[in-house]
């Protein structure tokens, strides 16, 4: 990579650095197929019912393109999307789906190159019942909310609250940037004076080997 990253080629790893801990959902939420594309977007939330996929699946249809949709499936086994939902999102411009809870389809899925990010596969789908309110969403152990940015791939998902979100790209675009424009030599020296200082710091006085 020369030159200044985008938005779109930052990886999660450098937005976990620009945010709190809990701005990071936790590791069950994963691509559920190898060599999946990363994704960064608007998020769209959306709260379900327990066992009920209706609030999602209205979603597909209310979210602007380019939009992740966010998905808190209350904390039951039922899918909450499969793979005719999947070809018809991404075809309305959906980004992605990131899910606390499972899907299925998964080979469907992985044939449109749609990306999904959840917990797990599940055969039997939810009901399409509760309209629930859509306030107090939760996924992956991490308050979202509607115009939040997403950034996923395969080393997690990081959610960047829609007030700190320029603030928080230009650093991360600032530091991927210095960090690729020094050669290794480079960047194993300021490692190991780092690692030395921290050493020193805690009065452990044994020099690293040359």
């Amino acid at each position: 990579m020369t030159g200044r990253p985008t938005r779109s080629s930052l990886p999660a790893t450098a937005l976990a650095e620009q945010v709190p801990e809990d701005r990071v959902m936790d590791p069950g939420i994963r691509p559920l197929w190898a060599g999946m594309p990363a994704v960064t977007g608007p998020v769209h939330a959306v709260r379900c019912a327990p066992g009920d996929n209706l609030m999602m699946h209205a979603a597909v249809y209310r979210a602007a393109p380019g939009s992740v949709i966010v998905v808190d499936a209350g904390g039951s086994a039922p899918a909450v999307a499969g793979g005719n939902v999947c070809a018809v999102a991404q075809r309305r411009g959906i980004a992605g789906f990131v899910v606390d809870g499972n899907i299925r389809d998964v080979a469907e899925a992985r044939e449109l190159g749609f990306p999904i990010f959840a917990r797990g596969v599940f055969p039997k789908p939810g009901t399409k019942k509760g309209a629930v309110s859509q306030e107090d969403v939760r996924v992956g152990g991490v308050a979202v909310r509607t115009g939040d940015v997403i950034v996923a791939d395969e080393e997690g998902v990081v959610v960047v609250p829609a007030d700190a979100a320029e603030e928080a790209f230009a650093a991360a675009q600032a530091k991927a940037a210095a960090e690729d424009a020094m050669s290794l030599d480079e960047w194993e020296a300021d490692h190991r004076r780092k690692v030395e200082a921290g050493l020193a710091a805690n009065e452990d006085t044994e020099p690293l080997p040359r």
